[in-house]
Order: C-alpha cells, then structure tokens, then sequence
C-alpha cells in the first residue's frame, strides 16, 4: 500500500508525528483528531485512527479506536495492508494484556504472529517480530 505524500490525511499524521517528536503531544493528539475528522475513505481512516489510538488516555479508549484502525485495514482489501496487520494486532493483544484480558490479549497476539511474515525484514518488521514474541511470552507467566 503506497502512502501518497500530497495526501491531506497523510500530510496531517505526518506533522502530529513531528510535534511528538519534538515533545508536543497535544498538538500532535489535535493534528491526529483532525485527521480522522477529515478523512473521506477506508484508508484515509486506517491511519488516521492508528494515530488516534496513540493519544488515549485510557486503555479502553486506546483499544476501540485500534480495533478501529484494523477494521478499515481489513476493508481496504489490498494485498499490501497486510504489512500492517502484525502491529494492528501486537496494539490490540497489548491493550487487553494491560486490561487482563489475558484470553484475549493471546488471541490477538497469535494473530499478530500468523502474519508476522508479511513484516518487511527491516528495523521496523524486527522490533514488531520481538514485540509480538516478548507479549507472548508474558502470557506464558500469567
């Protein structure tokens, strides 16, 4: 899935990330709202509300908008969000873990995993790998 860097939405998350990076996180939180506000279709909101997610302020809020964010992933239905699917579920596995849920926080975490090869081997597909593999692990302790 090609992110288009003139793309509105894009251009909006692609700033919030900035100001997190430089410490400001309610700007950053606004920018990623606005995001979602204005997006028009599934992937515009796939991604929007991926970065809403980070900006909760309870596990449960954090929780529904990244089921959010995989349900539009999945209704996009290109081959190339599969890539995302590991992380979208590594999000949702944590956020029950947190909540001890621990049924379904390894449900989601053996999801994350069945599709763990779509991960690119990179920095990025690594420390998602070794996310999925440390929450699994953990359960295993619980």
């Amino acid at each position: 899935m090609h992110f288009d860097p003139d793309n509105h939405v894009v251009k909006l998350c692609a700033r919030g990330m900035e100001l997190e990076a430089s410490q400001d996180p309610q700007k950053a939180g606004d920018l990623f709202m606005q995001a979602w506000e204005d997006a028009k279709n599934d992937f515009e909101k796939f991604i929007a509300a991926h970065y809403v997610a980070r900006h909760q302020k309870t596990i449960g809020d954090k929780l529904s908008w990244d089921k959010t964010a995989l349900h539009f992933a999945q209704k996009i239905g290109d081959e190339g969000m599969a890539a995302y699917y590991p992380s979208l579920y590594l999000n949702i596995a944590h956020c029950y873990e947190q909540l001890g849920d621990r049924g379904n926080a390894e449900k989601n975490y053996q999801n994350a995993l069945l599709h763990k090869d779509c991960l690119p081997d990179d920095g990025y597909g690594r420390m998602i790998k070794s996310g999925i593999e440390r929450g699994l692990a953990r359960l295993t302790t619980w």
